[in-house]
């Protein structure tokens, strides 16, 4: 096959199973790509090219069996990886090499894929950014916390990564990045060996080219072999339009694009319900920081405790934040978050699929912060399956992107209302 670091995931793949592709070619094409742009774009905590041709090499060497066999991918920096550092994002970590890997890591290397370095996290996956840009424009940022996954796959560095979301870790990045991220359904896919920061709201999620690619490394990670064989539907999807809550955050060129999208989707045939979700939502956004600052707390403390001159004062704060906060409130908001989840359901009812903007617009012309999380804040709280894949440029010349959001555990029916949109809408473009 003609190889190209761009290529799907689901391209190379067949490539390597049929013989057509090495792992040895693809791993040093990817090499060769990072070594043209990693001091640009900085996407790498850490890589080891010798030691990911050696793996190449060792997965050549047999005959290709795994889903991912012979897949080299990038793996977030709070992930605990077996004999290579894992920094979190922060001097705490400096020096930490981990004896076991994350059950994720695990899985990759099970179905024959391995670890071709890893990928630069916000401090701590929370707020404060690592070295990353975004490819598109380098006075830009790649968004947060899983900047270095959403700038490899988008710099065709690597084929697929994996990042987290407890806020908009996954979705926003990947919308600034112009690639395809997605957050399976909170349970899926299992968060031992990673970083906690909020347990009840973080989430593994993915980085790839193609919304069909998704599926294929979500089967993997969840192992729900249903995944990997998304179709489009044989019918039009049942679309509820919602601008929600974070709309008066939503940049000109956002909005424009959204109604194009809509536009566009309702002439291919999709039926398209333009509805805001209900007034019980009003205070999801406050029920979300009530959790996140409150578990976030009690999680960071012990680092707090011996490491507080090693953090930035947005981790502070939100630790002083969370330690404020009553445990009744608490578990007020654990019994809300519950209860959301269940209004949503309702109120999404036979529809296939929630369609909304992923982030406010292009990503801000800034690398001291990532952006604004809002308009993934809800999907995360309520825990429901989320997916967004680039369908134009801004007025600045960087991606936009469409998100869609399924039902709690309709994973696969997410996955295959966002083939049939992202065929219909398409999109074309790489960064410089």
């Amino acid at each position: 096959m003609t190889l190209a670091t761009d290529s799907s995931l689901r391209a190379l793949v067949a490539g390597l199973h049929q013989g057509d592709l090495s792992s040895a070619a693809l791993t040093e094409a990817c090499l060769a790509r990072l070594a043209e742009r990693e001091a640009e774009i900085g996407a790498w905590a850490w890589c080891d090219p010798e030691a990911a041709r050696a793996k190449a090499r060792a997965a050549d060497a047999v005959p290709a069996k795994g889903l991912l066999h012979g897949i080299p991918v990038g793996i977030k920096d709070i992930m605990h990886t077996a004999g290579i550092p894992t920094g979190m994002g922060s001097p705490i970590f400096d020096g930490f090499v981990p004896e076991t890997s994350a059950e994720v890591v695990a899985r990759i290397e099970a179905a024959g894929g391995f670890v071709l370095g890893k990928t630069v996290t916000a401090e701590l996956a929370y707020y404060t950014p690592g070295k990353t840009r975004n490819p598109w424009h380098l006075a830009h940022t790649p968004g947060g916390s899983s900047s270095g996954s959403a700038a490899a796959v988008a710099a065709g560095m690597v084929p697929a990564a994996l990042g987290s979301q407890t806020n908009g870790s996954v979705i926003r990045p990947a919308a600034y990045c112009g690639v395809v991220g997605f957050k399976p359904s909170a349970g899926n896919v299992p968060t031992r060996g990673i970083l906690r920061f909020s347990g009840t709201l973080d989430q593994v999620g993915l980085f790839v080219r193609e919304v069909t690619d998704a599926g294929l490394l979500g089967a993997v990670l969840s192992e729900a072999d249903a995944l990997a064989e998304v179709v489009p539907p044989a019918r039009p999807p049942r679309l509820r339009a919602v601008r929600s809550p974070a709309w008066p955050e939503a940049e000109p060129a956002q909005r424009q694009m959204f109604e194009a999208n809509l536009a566009a989707l309702r002439a291919a045939g999709a039926e398209v319900v333009e509805q805001e979700l209900p007034a019980v939502f009003d205070d999801a956004h406050a029920v979300h920081r009530t959790i996140m600052a409150f578990e976030a707390a009690k999680q960071m403390v012990p680092l707090y405790v011996e490491h507080a001159q090693q953090m930035s004062l947005p981790l502070r704060q939100i630790i002083a934040e969370g330690l404020a906060i009553e445990t009744a409130d608490y578990r007020a908001a654990l019994a809300r978050r519950l209860d959301l989840r269940l209004a949503l359901a309702e109120w999404l009812g036979e529809a296939d699929a929630i369609v909304t903007p992923p982030a406010a617009g292009e990503a801000p012309a800034t690398l001291t912060h990532t952006g604004s999380p809002a308009f993934c804040t809800i999907w995360s709280l309520t825990g429901v399956p989320a997916l967004t894949f680039p369908v134009g440029l801004g007025p600045r010349g960087l991606p936009l992107g469409l998100q869609l959001v399924g039902g709690l555990n309709e994973d696969a029916a997410l996955l295959a209302s966002a083939t049939w949109c992202a065929e219909r809408i398409g999109f074309s473009g790489q960064p410089a």
